[in-house]
């Protein structure tokens, strides 16, 4: 009897691979443990300078794989801009006020200003345009909107914590944070615009060729920060001084702020309809908290405090979450996108 091609039975799916990024973060954590001193500061890999070149690197590929008109559509996303600027500066600390007054007097004053201070930190910048672009989402309003974040944060940070904690406040180093931001991630930006317009469209072919290569570059950078961040909280004794309840309660709160942030960013990002490359960047750069501004500006803001030690834990184990949770969301948003892109499968003609 002739086989009834009008229902063919279902093709069977090749199992989905496990992406090496995955793996990489999970042996990235398993390392720190094995050996911290590795990617602590000072340590062979010397991260003070390996994750700066890093980065840079990072920047300048993005400079020669963004076009002067997608930069420029990048900037001109002004309710993308809201979201994050308001979920980082408004939202964040609303909430963060709301837990120093309901738990200071369970968990101690000096962990709840560092819960507090954390809320008021401004979006890191390196790794939201990494995990932003390793997701496939819109780069150039994530650099945009991260830049904007640390400079706004040297202002709006202090203000938060000169009104809630009392802080007397101190001259910050604005000099010194735009210097940074001009060194490592601005010049790397320019200088790839500048191979891009002396290229031409050479540049633009080499960029389409190494498209795959270029991606893996942003994840490589993010394990390096992953691994150095944790190996020097470890070095440093965070985890061990702290005494155990403390750590526990504070990744509890990390959890629950960093939830918080997704979920802001997400609901906003569906009530304004964003596309998906601009939602993944909303939500990435207002869910994260800067590591890079937060202890230099704790020095500044508390430097007599007799629990600076305290008040910055919530920060480490928050940057060390953020990046690993964040990181596994990068994976699975780009396998998302990449399941959405591919070719329907063919299908059996009609008898």
């Amino acid at each position: 009897m002739r086989e009834d091609l009008g229902n063919p039975k279902p093709m069977v799916q090749a199992p989905r691979r496990i992406d090496w990024f995955l793996i990489g973060m999970l042996a990235a954590v398993a390392l720190v443990w094995l050996a911290p001193e590795l990617g602590a500061r000072g340590g062979p890999l010397h991260p003070e300078l390996t994750s700066k070149l890093g980065v840079a690197v990072i920047f300048l590929l993005h400079g020669l794989t963004l076009s002067l008109a997608s930069l420029r559509d990048g900037m001109l996303l002004v309710r993308l801009h809201l979201v994050v600027q308001l979920t980082t500066f408004l939202a964040f600390p609303l909430l963060g006020l709301l837990l120093h007054a309901t738990l200071e007097s369970s968990i101690g004053e000096h962990l709840a200003a560092g819960v507090f201070y954390l809320c008021a930190l401004p979006s890191t910048v390196s790794s939201s345009v990494a995990l932003t672009a390793a997701a496939r989402g819109n780069v150039a309003a994530a650099l945009f909107n991260a830049t904007l974040s640390s400079l706004l944060g040297v202002v709006l940070t202090p203000l938060w914590v000169g009104w809630v904690l009392g802080s007397s406040g101190h001259t910050l180093p604005l000099a010194g944070v735009v210097i940074d931001l001009l060194y490592w991630l601005i010049l790397p930006l320019c200088l790839g615009q500048l191979l891009r317009l002396v290229a031409g469209a050479s540049a633009s072919a080499w960029t389409t060729r190494h498209k795959g290569q270029l991606g893996h570059m942003d994840r490589v950078v993010i394990l390096l920060l992953v691994y150095t961040t944790f190996c020097e909280s470890v070095k440093s004794g965070v985890w061990r001084e702290s005494g155990a309840w403390v750590v526990v309660l504070t990744l509890g709160l990390s959890a629950l702020l960093l939830s918080f942030g997704l979920a802001v960013a997400t609901a906003a990002c569906r009530w304004l309809d964003f596309s998906p490359s601009d939602r993944i960047a909303a939500i990435f750069c207002g869910s994260k908290k800067s590591l890079a501004l937060g202890v230099p500006m704790a020095g500044l803001l508390f430097s007599h405090h007799p629990a600076l030690s305290l008040l910055l834990l919530p920060i480490l184990v928050y940057h060390s979450l953020q990046l690993f949770v964040v990181g596994l969301l990068a994976t699975r948003l780009r396998q998302a996108g990449e399941h959405a892109q591919a070719p329907d499968a063919p299908q059996a003609p009609r008898g």
